[in-house]
């Protein structure tokens, strides 16, 4: 995956997108595209070949910003997902979506600009080429926003959504919207029973990114949404929660009934001693209920990875959601895998691994990973 993700944009991938802007206007100077676009990919990661390709463009493209946004526009494929070529294959139109982030922001190329990004988010996603606009036509960009909560299309719809993440990862924030998310808020209650999950999830997300910032928001937010809230709308409000419930945050913890434990143990069942980079590591706990009263539990897992600097830091897994009767007691498991990853890096050491029930630690054991 990480060859993919640094060589996807080749010089037959630029080929390839000539091709499809001579086709839509014959104009196009489809030879001296291909030379400047094509040259000096090697070496550069993902992002910056994107970039330098939607630079090639920018200069091939004609100098009238409305009349190149047509040019793009006609040489779109069909507006289903790309799936030729694997999940890469949407990125094809990520050199676009950089193309309208940076030549478009004049107020004048507005419409234009959002007619292109409505397109483009149906084929790939503009969720961060809309940002610029959030940020220097805060007002219309947000007009525009309400108005594509109806949009036929789950993919315009979940652009609302995502491209208003205060955290949105791979972008810059939205600081503005992080001191007060409340227009953000007003496209979220639209969309918080929206048909599509793709879209319910991507609100989810949204809040989980305001609770970072403002979390008793998010628990008033979550507390009037749970009302009368049908099941979708409850496991969105949950999703929503997931941080909150893994910092053990008692006011979050109580939206989803569960309060503070009281009598609770963790016994770890199975855990092995050893494990290797590059492997998996299975462990098996009991939670048990010693009180005398029923109890609603969220259970999950925080490992205390190493870092290179042999520092370690938690990383929280969700389990799952238990209901304990007086004395009564539950096994659950969790796989854990030590596999390098162009996201994340593994190293040897101690690994203590620690049951969290409704926000409380519950040590389980040391793993120690080598080579």
């Amino acid at each position: 995956m990480a060859d993919s993700l640094k060589t996807f944009f080749d010089a037959r991938l630029v080929e390839r997108l000539a091709a499809s802007l001579h086709q839509a206007a014959p104009s196009f100077p489809r030879a001296n595209f291909i030379r400047e676009a094509a040259k000096g990919l090697d070496g550069q990661e993902l992002m910056d070949r994107a970039r330098h390709i939607a630079g090639a463009l920018h200069r091939a493209l004609p100098s009238d910003y409305p009349e190149a946004v047509e040019v793009l526009l006609r040489s779109l494929g069909a507006q289903a997902k790309l799936t030729e070529g694997g999940a890469m294959a949407s990125f094809f139109y990520l050199p676009h979506t950089m193309f309208i982030a940076e030549h478009g922001l004049a107020l004048a190329h507005f419409e234009a600009s959002m007619r292109a990004q409505h397109a483009l988010t149906q084929r790939f996603t503009a969720e961060f080429s809309i940002r610029p606009y959030l940020e220097r036509h805060t007002a219309k960009t947000l007009a525009r926003l309400r108005e594509w909560t109806e949009d036929p299309s789950e993919h315009v719809r979940r652009l609302v959504s995502e491209g208003t993440r205060t955290r949105l990862p791979w972008a810059s924030r939205l600081r503005e919207f992080q001191k007060d998310p409340t227009p953000v808020l007003a496209l979220l209650e639209r969309l918080k029973d929206d048909p599509a999950l793709y879209v319910r999830r991507s609100v989810a997300n949204n809040l989980n990114d305001i609770g970072k910032d403002h979390p008793a928001l998010l628990v008033q937010v979550a507390k009037a949404w749970m009302r009368d809230a049908p099941p979708e709308r409850k496991w969105l409000v949950r999703h929503a929660l997931r941080s909150s419930i893994k910092r053990g945050e008692p006011a979050a913890l109580e939206v989803v009934g569960a309060k503070p434990p009281s009598g609770i143990e963790a016994r770890v069942t199975k855990l092995p001693r050893r494990a290797s980079l590059g492997g998996t590591v299975e462990v098996h706990f009991e939670v048990a209920n010693r009180s005398k009263k029923p109890q609603t539990l969220v259970v999950d897992l925080a490992v205390h990875f190493q870092k290179a600097n042999g520092e370690t830091r938690p990383k929280v897994f969700k389990v799952r959601e238990l209901t304990l009767g007086p004395g009564q007691a539950e096994e659950v498991c969790k796989r854990v895998s030590f596999e390098q990853l162009t996201t994340r890096k593994h190293y040897a050491g101690p690994h203590r691994f620690e049951a969290l029930v409704n926000g409380l630690g519950l040590p389980l054991g040391v793993v120690e990973v080598g080579r």
